[in-house]
This record gives C-alpha cells, sequence and structure tokens, in this order.
C-alpha cells in the first residue's frame, strides 16, 4: 500500500488532509517524525495561517533539509494553502519578510484585491501537461481561504492560475514537487480526484 505522512509541525488541517488522503486508499501517517517524513511514498507539507508562524513550525522540527532533500532526489512532496507559500524564497506580510524553503520562485505577497481574504469556491486554469487536474472539468470550483499568494513568474513549472484582483498562483506542479493554494482536502469530488491524482503518481 503506498504510504503518505502528513507531516505535523504544529499547522494545518491535519485530520481532515488525513481523512481525505485515506479516501484515496493510501496508507496514511499524521507524525512529526522526520524519518517517516523521509521514507514515505509521499510527503504532504500543511498549512494554515501566516507563514512566518509555518516556517517557525517547520524550523523548529528542522524539516526543511528532509523536505528539500525530497525533493533534489525526485520524491514526492505536496504542499498544500500555506504549505505551499513556504516553499516559495520568501514570504512578505505586515512589512516584514519572512526567508522561504526556496524550493520555488517567486515571492508571497498580500493579495491585489478590493476584497481580502479571497474565501470561499473559485476556479482554477490548470496548465497544459498537468497531471494534478487530470479528470478534473474546466470551470471546477475549489476551496480557497487566504489573503495571501504567490505571483506567476517564469522557472516555476506548470502553473495553475486563479484570479481575485489580478491573477494568483492556485496550483504548482515542478517536477516532484506539487503544491495547491486552495484545500483540496475541503473540495469536495474536485479535490477527492486532485488527490487520488497525486496519491496515484506515488
Amino acid at each position: 500500500m503506498t504510504s503518505v505522512v502528513v507531516l505535523d509541525y504544529g499547522s494545518g488541517n491535519l485530520r481532515s488532509a488525513e481523512r481525505a488522503l485515506a479516501r484515496t486508499g493510501a496508507s496514511v501517517t499524521v507524525t512529526p517524525s522526520l524519518e517517516a517524513a523521509a521514507s514515505c511514498d509521499g510527503l504532504v507539507v500543511p498549512g494554515v495561517g501566516a507563514f512566518a508562524a509555518c516556517m517557525a513550525g517547520i524550523e523548529a522540527l528542522d524539516a526543511g533539509p528532509v523536505i528539500a532533500a525530497r525533493v533534489a532526489a525526485g520524491r514526492p512532496v505536496l504542499g498544500i494553502c500555506v504549505g505551499m507559500q513556504i516553499l516559495f524564497e520568501y514570504g512578505e506580510e505586515h512589512g516584514v519578510v519572512t526567508k522561504g524553503l526556496g524550493l520555488l520562485p517567486g515571492a508571497v505577497t498580500r493579495l491585489a484585491a478590493q476584497r481580502v481574504p479571497h474565501m470561499g469556491w473559485n476556479t482554477v486554469v490548470a496548465p497544459t501537461g498537468t497531471r494534478l487536474f487530470a479528470g478534473v472539468d474546466a470551470g471546477t470550483r475549489f476551496y480557497f481561504v487566504h489573503s495571501y499568494a504567490a505571483t506567476p513568474a517564469q522557472r516555476q513549472g506548470l502553473v495553475g492560475l486563479t484570479e481575485h484582483g489580478a491573477p494568483f498562483v492556485a496550483a504548482v506542479e515542478h517536477g516532484s514537487l506539487a503544491a495547491t493554494q486552495f484545500h483540496p482536502e475541503k473540495s469536495g469530488d474536485a479535490g477527492a480526484v486532485l488527490l487520488r491524482n497525486w496519491v496515484s503518481g506515488l
């Protein structure tokens, strides 16, 4: 059975992610164990709240090198919400810049929209060649709740886009690294398809 670890570093919808992933047929463990995170077939990095707080949790656990080593070795990692944001070079919140893991180029900044946070259902324009969105119809909606996002940039890989005030990165596929700004575990059938697509590729 495919083994998936949801990394418990003190942030994220751990149980809802665990349940949603278990429904794909994977063997899912929620744990802070870096040994488990290094050895599993697929590692999920969740995250809710502030970029700086999530990075502090990652650093306290010393999980950054494990995540980076998996990506360097071509072993699958999936970031969700702020777990996606910390994969970028840095985040800027309330004038404070916090260094991210630097596994994707670019920065996470406040959404350029009159209404923030961006909360609720929105569509994603999936990139050509996507594996995450295979079988997902155009116009399908996913559940978002966030005030900050990454801006599309070169060398980010396959980028799915959503618009709220301006286009932002809603999903990324870059080698063994995948990530979503939305919450697939809260996105009903569409999120279930996406998670099954990820698990099937492990």
